[in-house]
């Protein structure tokens, strides 16, 4: 058995300390939103902005930020992200105008981009294959729970203090962390000396920008929108000049044989399926506990806590497992149930009441606890670890984008079946959402009528968005049986930098291999 770091399991809790805050982050300001929206007189668009801003730039920084981290030492920029990170909150907590909350959140994710590869690159470090299935697992069901618990957190906190508590608690935690990384994380870095691709940097930044832009943009503006076309045809244009740069570029950011690896491609999709299902089906069972079940945002947060519990009851056997079934077949049994726990939110929570809404909770979370784990592993096992920091920010890249095309298409699907369901003389601001419905039936003729038929349109529309989620974590299960490899296998490696790097024609070939 080989040895790992002897510190290993307390680097570990540091870790999953730090990635617990910018998990936090994704979900925490989903409950301040309407008090923000008083207190700073915030426009709806401010405010999607103010949720946006982080997930906007944490995914398009992430993959030069993990280049970054490989080049000048992992350690470090997770230091200097850390500091930003804290910084930014601070001056979220204390902002004045939106445009400062949205600036203060823009900043966080710089922080996050940085800190957020750095903690898995060096978990694969510190710790030996035979146990890595278990440390990630670990650092899995931590992102997971702080995204769930994001919402139960601001709403705690909105019961005791001013909105800017939702920053201002980020500023403890990070400070521990960034003490506990000094102390016991090791140095490690790519050992060969690699020039800045520049021009590469460039191109990924603004390529993935201008693709979250346009999914983030996507419900309020409509699909067919000019902005929004724009912004995801230049981006993903500008994506394949990334491609065609770093296939004829002698020192690239990344390897394309490495990301058209059958291996990689296949725990990339699954991951990115994964967390369309989850932050989709997020996104509509929010809205079903306060909107139609009537619960306060804090009740809401704690409605979600059987899902906080099933993800650390499965991530905690998970490595049993995966030993015992493959990671192949865990991580398709994992989306499976899933897809099942959806299911039940499909067709039993609109009606049933909370119960039915729990037990679609506990077994998404099931699921996902089964499941984070053995795709992260994987994935992480597609390249050498030299090379574990970009390799990190591309899983980082994949889960951002999958949870933003998740919201934004889950969304809008919502929002198409919800308006359909409605007569079609109902006033603009009962067709526009539940949310206004519930505000503007008040006082109007037959207005309790009126919000009956909107909430049984509402729905209508979770179970078809439902539905669709379910069908997307079927869709990942049946990626990772056809790409992913029977068993795992470990880093291998990639050429030396001194190598031209493989024409972009042989690398597309390599797949069929």
């Amino acid at each position: 058995m080989s040895q790992g770091h002897p510190r290993r399991w307390i680097v570990l809790g540091v870790l999953c300390l730090a990635v617990f805050v910018v998990s936090i982050d994704t979900t925490v300001l989903n409950v301040a939103l309407p008090t923000m929206s008083r207190e700073l007189d915030a426009s709806s668009e401010q405010l999607s902005w103010i949720v946006d801003a982080y997930t906007l730039v944490l995914a398009g920084v992430l993959l030069t930020a993990g280049s970054l981290s490989d080049r000048y030492g992992r350690k470090k920029l997770l230091m200097i992200g850390l500091v930003i990170f804290a910084i930014a909150s601070a001056v979220g907590a204390f902002a004045q105008e939106p445009w400062q909350v949205i600036a203060a959140r823009g900043l966080m994710g710089i922080g996050g981009s940085f800190f957020m590869p750095g903690t898995l690159s060096i978990l694969v470090q510190v710790f030996p294959p035979e146990e890595r299935t278990k440390a990630i697992g670990r650092w899995g069901a931590v992102t997971a729970l702080g995204m769930v618990l994001g919402p139960l957190l601001g709403g705690l906190l909105l019961e005791h203090f001013w909105w800017g508590a939702v920053f201002v608690a980020n500023i403890p935690v990070v400070l521990v962390a960034l003490l506990g990384v000094a102390w016991v994380v090791p140095e490690s870095a790519d050992p060969v000396a690699r020039r800045a691709d520049i021009p590469g940097t460039v191109l990924s930044t603004i390529a993935m920008g201008a693709i979250l832009f346009g999914v983030i943009s996507a419900p309020s503006r409509g699909w067919h929108s000019g902005v929004v076309l724009t912004a995801l045809l230049g981006g993903l244009g500008i994506l394949g000049l990334f491609f065609v740069r770093q296939a004829t570029a002698r020192e690239p950011m990344l390897d394309l044989r490495l990301m058209f690896s059958r291996q990689f491609l296949g725990a990339s999709g699954t991951m990115a399926f994964l967390m369309f299902s989850l932050m989709g089906g997020a996104f509509v069972v929010t809205q079903h506990l306060q909107l139609v079940l009537d619960f306060s945002p804090l009740s809401a947060g704690l409605a979600t806590v059987p899902l906080a519990a099933a993800i650390i009851v499965s991530s905690s056997v998970v490595p049993a497992v995966a030993n015992a079934l493959s990671p192949r077949i865990t991580i398709a049994i994992g989306l499976t149930v899933m897809a099942a726990g959806l299911g039940t939110l499909a067709f039993l929570a609109p009606d049933a009441g909370y119960p039915a809404t729990a037990l679609g909770l506990v077994g998404l979370g099931m699921g996902m606890g089964l499941a984070v784990a053995p795709v992260n592993d994987v994935l992480m096992s597609a390249g050498p670890p030299e090379s574990s920091g970009r390799l990190s920010a591309m899983n980082d890249t994949v889960q951002e984008l999958g949870s933003a095309f998740g919201i934004a298409i889950i969304g809008s699907v919502v929002a198409l079946t919800y308006e359909r369901g409605l007569p079609a003389d109902a006033p603009s601001a009962v067709r526009h959402s539940l949310s206004e419905a519930t505000e503007s039936v008040n006082g109007l003729p037959g207005g309790d009528s009126l919000l009956e038929t909107a909430r049984d349109s509402f729905g209508h529309s979770m179970t078809v968005a439902m539905g669709v989620c379910a069908g997307a974590a079927l869709l990942g299960a049946l990626l990772a049986l056809i790409l992913l490899p029977r068993t795992k296998t470990e880093h291998s490696p990639l050429p030396e930098p001194e190598a031209k790097q493989q024409p972009l024609d042989e690398v597309v070939g390599s797949l069929r291999g």
